[in-house]
């Protein structure tokens, strides 16, 4: 496959980088990279991979535009209001670069048709704020051989990490299972809207570096991102012998939809404490506290009598925490404790509760002479 003129004069600036050149611009003309989810994340890794010259690029999304995404999914202006987020995302990257081809797949994604959807694609690059269509993405990705570039967000926090086949561990190992029920959404939670910007740019770094073979993809690490220190940190990741999906002996062989929430995980099953919520529990004795921030987050201050266990031990070190205690998890702003909540809900812990807005919020409104790293 060799570059035309237009091309050559198009990706000029990706030609001069040694690390790329024109072979590097080759593959990814060649290459065929799947986005779920058009919405915050989507929407800056769609818009930087047809930049780059991605040669064919898929938007996958069932839902219509909405004048409150206009705050962050930057895909769509206001004409597009109704219009189902696929189709009008093509419209918009066809615009962009008419040399490239661009799918729409208006449809929900499903164990049904995970596969025939992923075929025609290399990489993926999961945008979804569905947990239970991200486990999906996560198992599809492992079980046909796919590298998969995954993203989260929470109010003004995000997280990322890639799965390359057999060179590290997939997104279930780090979070063994999740429920619809346990993370916020943005309509409940709110999030800052250049968040999905900074994390969705990142998705779209690591399929490039993935598809051209340059630098190194962020398998076995986990990147977060906190907007408000404007502070990245990255967590060491490993593969779980154990994991459903990639493990040593898997119990999962083929894709399948989320289970339904049992009667005993309905929605609220997660518990979502303020800090002046905590103060009377802590009052009255009644909290089992769990800090999962990182060990100098939590040398700087913390709430007396916590259990530190960072989120990262979290899996491996879920039996310290008695199924009926009702445990509060707590970080820095909120983000990776509700992640925690939802790795205690799937282990069986009764009515875990998240500490919203973090130890931040506590300082603000109950102590503020805490130090908070």
């Amino acid at each position: 496959m060799t570059l035309s003129a237009t091309e050559r004069a198009r990706y000029h600036r990706h030609l001069a980088l040694a690390e790329i050149g024109a072979a590097g611009q080759e593959k990814l003309k060649a290459a065929r990279v799947l986005i779920v989810g058009a919405g915050g994340l989507g929407s800056p890794a769609a818009l930087y991979l047809a930049a780059a010259g991605c040669g064919t690029l898929g938007l996958l999304d069932f839902d219509r535009v909405d004048l409150s995404n206009l705050q962050r999914q930057v895909l769509f202006d206001t004409a597009d209001i109704a219009k189902p987020k696929a189709d009008a995302g093509r419209e918009r990257l066809t615009a962009l670069n008419s040399e490239i081809r661009i799918n729409a797949h208006t449809v929900e994604l499903k164990a049904a048709n995970v596969r025939a959807v992923l075929a025609g694609y290399d990489v993926v690059i999961d945008g979804t704020d569905r947990l239970s269509t991200r486990y999906l993405v996560n198992d599809a990705c492992v079980l046909y051989g796919k590298a998969l570039v995954s993203a989260a967000i929470h109010r003004f926090e995000g997280q990322l990490m890639t799965y390359v086949p057999n060179q590290g561990p997939c997104y279930r190992c780090l979070f063994p299972d999740g429920r619809d029920a346990v993370v916020a959404n943005c309509a409940e939670a709110g999030v800052l809207g250049v968040l999905p910007g900074v994390l969705g740019t990142l998705q779209a770094t690591e399929a490039i570096k993935l598809i051209t073979g340059v630098g190194e993809p962020l398998t076995g690490r986990l990147l977060t991102y906190d907007a408000l220190d404007m502070r990245f940190q990255e967590f060491r990741v490993s593969r779980r012998r154990d994991c459903a999906v990639c493990g040593d002996a898997p119990s999962i062989t083929e894709p399948r939809d989320q289970d339904p929430l049992p009667a005993s995980a309905a929605s609220g099953a997660v518990r979502r404490l303020s800090a002046d919520d905590l103060h009377v529990l802590l009052q009255a004795n009644t909290a089992f506290l769990v800090d999962v921030r990182e060990p100098y987050e939590f040398d700087a201050g913390h709430l007396a009598g916590s259990r530190h266990i960072p989120l990262g031990e979290l899996p491996r070190r879920l039996a310290e925490i008695p199924k009926d205690a009702a445990p509060v998890f707590i970080c820095r702003s909120g983000g990776r404790s509700l992640a925690a909540c939802s790795m205690a809900l799937a282990a069986g812990i009764a009515s875990p509760a998240n500490l919203d807005g973090g130890l931040q919020a506590w300082a603000r409104e109950v102590d503020p002479t805490l130090e908070v790293a």
